[in-house]
């Protein structure tokens, strides 16, 4: 293997060129954006994602600008506790749990892929356009997003199409595939400096998949502030009358229009509504994921991250199962003796593990204990053990770790 083409500089690609690297194949990343920056809020990345980014050397650098999680709990939209648990060392993991500014954790990837394969292998303001192949490898042809006038070719064996939801890629594949699948749920997200809440290093989520609101740090204490990441779910829209607005970053929303949401949630200790009026900018974008794809890869070209497996950010699975699709791509590359070979090893593993999470997505995840509890308490409750058992919610929770791969082996 000479030669891999990324096209996409987000997670799941520069974590793909570092580990092709690391075993020795040569990775060109082109990405459509003109610069790299630090642009989104946080998300969180699982143990045994962060396993994989440790082998890679990078976790100094993870607890330099990200916290490690210690507990989640879940409560209902008033804040009454419906479960808590342990997350990460603290739950018996080998590695963290880390809570972390999505645009940080890019631009560290990005920095250590100029570090350790040269700034002429990242190639930014190009956008994949499209793709001829034949026996020896595939011809990728990307489009300047400056001023749609010149172009770049780029040969190589394979092509990984790491463009996200709206891929390039997997549209030429299924051109027909319409809009991405939306529940009506539209999500408002935005991140401040605060006071330092409970220990730093807890998350909570009040509320279910109709409506919940999402609460953790998102970076190191600084003179007893944290950068405080949050997230405002609510279902606005009928989806079988109302298709879904474009998902983007970068789409800024009015206090005026979040704040009447905030209020429907409560979590103790935390003034909701004062938090989200102290922060500057607050980003709208809808949840959406798309349907499980029969097939990812034809030929020498494949799909990676969300370009193959979109889904809603529940579970804190995005991310990591971008950097599980990474490092099964570069092992099945290493060990195969065709690239062909290679990437049916390849999605054989990860498409159905994957497919798994979109659905389990759909109907809430670990978060649907939330759900099922205020299904059978619509109006509140005093003792949650009186609505649904301690072993039943613990079923759903633990089932979902199991399914995503990121289960305890032991419990303490």
């Amino acid at each position: 293997m000479k030669r891999v083409v990324i096209a996409g500089a987000g997670i799941g690609g520069l974590t793909t060129a570092l580990m092709l690297h690391q075993r020795g194949i040569d990775a060109t990343v082109v990405e459509q954006a003109t610069q790299v920056r630090e642009v989104g809020v946080g998300i969180n990345t699982l143990p045994h994602s962060i396993a994989e980014l440790a082998g890679l050397g990078l976790l100094d650098r993870l607890h330099q600008i990200g916290v490690r999680t210690r507990e989640l709990r879940y409560l209902s939209r008033t804040g009454k506790e419906i479960w808590r648990e342990l997350r990460g060392l603290h739950a018996g993991h080998d590695h963290p749990q880390f809570s972390i500014h999505r645009g940080r954790l890019q631009k560290l990837l990005f920095d250590v892929v100029v570090e350790r394969l040269g700034p002429e292998a990242v190639i930014t303001g190009r956008a994949l356009s499209g793709f001829v192949q034949d026996e020896k490898g595939v011809t990728a042809h990307f489009s300047d997003t400056k001023d749609g006038i010149g172009s770049l070719q780029l040969r190589s064996e394979v092509l990984v199409c790491a463009d996200g939801i709206h891929s390039a890629g997997r549209r030429v594949f299924y051109p027909d595939q319409g809009p991405p699948s939306w529940p009506g749920v539209l999500m408002w997200r935005g991140a401040t400096q605060w006071p330092v809440w409970e220990d730093g290093e807890t998350m909570a989520i009040a509320g279910g998949l109709a409506g919940k609101f999402v609460l953790y740090p998102i970076a190191p204490e600084e003179d007893g502030t944290q950068l405080m990441n949050w997230v405002v779910n609510v279902r606005v829209k009928d989806p079988k009358v109302s298709p879904p607005p474009r998902d983007s970053w970068s789409k800024r929303a009015y206090l005026s229009t979040v704040l009447p949401y905030a209020r429907r949630f409560s979590i103790p200790g935390m003034d909701i509504e004062a938090l989200v009026r102290a922060t500057d900018q607050i980003f709208e974008y809808p949840m959406a994921d798309r349907e499980p794809l029969p097939r990812w890869t034809f030929g020498r070209v494949t799909l990676l991250g969300d370009a193959a497996h979109p889904m809603y950010p529940v579970g804190s699975n995005g991310a990591a199962q971008s950097i599980l699709d990474a490092r099964s791509l570069a092992d099945n590359l290493v060990r195969a003796s065709h690239p062909r070979e290679a990437l049916y090893r390849y999605e054989r593993d990860r498409r159905p593990k994957t497919a798994a999470v979109v659905r389990q997505n759909r109907i809430g995840g670990p978060e649907r204990v939330i759900d099922e509890v205020e299904k059978l308490a619509p109006e509140g409750f005093d003792d949650v053990n009186d609505v649904l058992s301690h072993e039943d919610r613990e079923a759903i929770v633990r089932g979902y770790a199991k399914l995503a791969g990121f289960a305890t082996r032991r419990r303490r």
